[in-house]
């Protein structure tokens, strides 16, 4: 028997409690996010299963219901009408005599291959890692295996395969964090799967029987630490008639600015392999606090739809929050571009974001900055900030009454878009945290006018250059709430701002 498993092997998700029943005062803790999502206690990561099916996303993730710090993992799960807003629901997978239930994905399975459904009640099948802690710590390298699970009410209860696990491990290490996906071409089920420092891609007709297609990534791509969380999805180029295929691999350790990120690859699928041309390393988001992201299964949008967990396992099980620990970034738009000969990664907050927008604090049409001077923006607390400008010297400081403070700064002379959070509230408990300048290198930055869009919630910053050329995620833990923001022109000409909106968001909960 694994530790800390008696109590709940044989659970089901139908007899499970609910965490909280309603959404009460811990909803106003201090750093508690007011427009992302995070669990109402207890420690979460990885956003796993998303999937959309019969009018619902469903958002399940990593999570253990003990402790705010890492231990034996669950499917928590949560479900939403529009992204925006979420409502918690019963713990989905438990674990068993196999292991933690770690990261995976859910997809829908219209044609019922699996045989787990009807052909007038399609089944969800969640695809998951089997973490076998016992294994572990005896040694042995072959602990993680993957498994299944269905559901035939739309994710409420699960009944997990008998004949789990439906792929063993033959000796390596980190094999784990399946992500699936119908392919018309080859007419069957492909798996993305990891593998120490590469990519595995398995196939199926029936998501229980699994062949192994390919690999991809020994010699292309960071290494620089343990390959997680892969995802393999189709992308239109914009303004064009392209597709290409998009690979996002998260990696820990080894991101550009420390700890853990996700890399990406642009290039070609056949139904059996990946390929890439791509050149060099590409990050979805260079700030420190954007991991483990996957898009939805199965979803209505015309553009994948992405969240990822807002931490970073150098300092995650350290944050100072005390009934629940981490959150999830924005959900967010991927698209492509071609910029210089490249395909480029764009993400993007989701439009439906836009209706927590209150009254605008300030909207002006255009707004001007002398040189070495600056202006403030005053009495936010949860805001957007967005507007337009062709400057490439500026400062922006987010500030509060405490003297602390988030500085961001655009540098044309490094070519440099860089985030300081060393004074920007707590950030003591990790020595990690704070000890970095958080930089993206912005040489491709367009000629001309470029939008700058800020969120700004209790505890993150999230920061879109360019409708999300450039991205920066970062958790940031005031003492008090951030009220102004503060926008220095160190250039010697005038900083012209246009189209500045200043908006409070309201809270989701």
């Amino acid at each position: 028997m694994l530790a800390g498993l008696a109590a709940c092997k044989n659970k089901e998700s139908k007899v499970e409690p609910t965490l909280l029943e309603s959404v009460d005062s811990s909803y106003k803790e201090a750093f508690r996010p007011q427009f992302h999502f995070s669990p109402q206690e207890k420690w979460m990561n990885d956003p796993n299963g998303m999937v959309y099916h019969e009018g619902i996303y469903h958002l399940f993730y990593q999570y253990y219901p003990e402790d705010i710090v890492w231990g034996p993992m669950h499917w928590g799960h949560a479900i939403s009408t529009d992204l925006v807003h979420w409502n918690h629901k019963p713990i989905a997978l438990f674990p068993d005599e196999h292991g933690y239930i770690f990261s995976g994905s859910a997809v829908v399975d219209t044609n019922n291959t699996s045989g787990f459904g009807t052909a007038d009640n399609a089944p969800l099948v969640a695809v998951f890692t089997y973490h076998d802690m016992e294994g572990e710590k005896a040694g042995r390298n072959n602990y993680q295996t993957q498994g299944i699970a269905y559901s035939l009410d739309n994710g409420d209860t699960w009944t997990k395969y008998e004949g789990n696990p439906v792929i063993g491990n033959e000796g390596l290490k980190d094999f784990r964090d399946p992500k699936v996906f119908w392919d018309d071409q080859s007419n069957q089920w492909i798996m993305s799967l990891v593998a120490g420092d590469h990519l595995q891609l398995w196939g199926s007709s029936n998501l229980k029987v699994w062949s192994k297609l390919s690999e991809f990534g020994r010699n292309q791509g960071a290494h620089g630490g343990v390959w997680e969380c892969p995802d393999l999805f189709k992308v239109k180029v914009e303004d064009s008639d392209e597709e290409k295929w998009v690979l996002l691999i998260s990696m820990n350790p080894g991101a550009p600015n420390g700890g853990s990120g996700t890399q990406y690859f642009v290039g070609d699928f056949d139904g059996k392999r990946f390929t890439t041309d791509q050149k060099g390393t590409r990050w979805l988001d260079w700030g420190t606090d954007n991991y483990a992201g996957v898009t939805y299964s199965n979803a209505p949008d015309d553009k994948p739809i992405f969240i990822g967990w807002m931490s970073n396992w150098a300092y995650a099980r350290e944050t100072p929050t005390e009934m629940w620990r981490s959150a999830m970034t924005v959900p967010r738009t991927l698209y492509l571009e071609k910029i210089a000969d490249e395909y480029t990664l764009f993400n993007y907050p989701i439009k439906a974001l836009e209706t927590l927008r209150t009254e605008p604090l300030k909207k002006e049409v255009e707004l001007e900055v002398g040189a070495n001077e600056n202006i403030e923006l005053t009495n936010l607390s949860q805001a957007e900030v967005k507007f337009t400008t062709s400057g490439r010297d500026f400062i922006l400081k987010l500030k509060n009454s405490n003297g602390e403070e988030t500085v961001l700064t655009m540098d044309s002379g490094q070519q440099l878009f860089l985030l300081d959070r060393i004074a920007s509230g707590k950030t003591d408990f990790n020595e990690r945290f704070a000890n970095t300048m958080q930089q993206i290198p912005i040489e491709n930055l367009p000629g001309g006018e470029y939008e700058v869009r800020i969120l700004i919630d209790w505890s993150s910053v999230e920061v879109f250059i360019d409708k999300g050329q450039y991205v920066m995620t970062a958790q940031i833990f005031p003492t008090e709430h951030y009220t102004t923001v503060e926008v220095q022109n160190t250039s010697k000409s005038t900083l012209r701002l246009k189209e500045v909106m200043v908006s409070p968001l309201k809270g989701i909960w």
